[in-house]
């Protein structure tokens, strides 16, 4: 398996990107932000998305590799249940 890329500053964390995302959207629901800012925090908010969507899309592949290295694309979901059927 591939090593993970190390974290960067210029790789923000999903937690970071997440949060971040948060805190513009209320900042832009409160309707007080000048037509640029809006346009300026909405470039940005789009930007966060994409970032957390790519980390989620990762943590999915890695999953899947857990769940099946032969070929993750075909992994089943994983269903929580470890025990043998009876």
């Amino acid at each position: 398996m591939p090593k993970k890329p190390a974290q960067t500053d210029a790789t923000p964390s999903f937690e970071h990107s997440h949060d971040e995302l948060e805190q513009l959207v209320v900042r832009m629901e409160q309707g007080d932000l000048s037509l640029d800012d809006s346009l300026q925090s909405f470039e940005r908010g789009i930007s966060l998305y994409r970032e957390c969507q790519g980390a989620l899309d990762r943590a999915k592949l890695r999953v899947n590799q857990l769940l099946d290295p032969g070929a993750p694309e075909s992994a089943q979901p994983f269903d929580g249940d470890l025990r043998d059927p009876p």
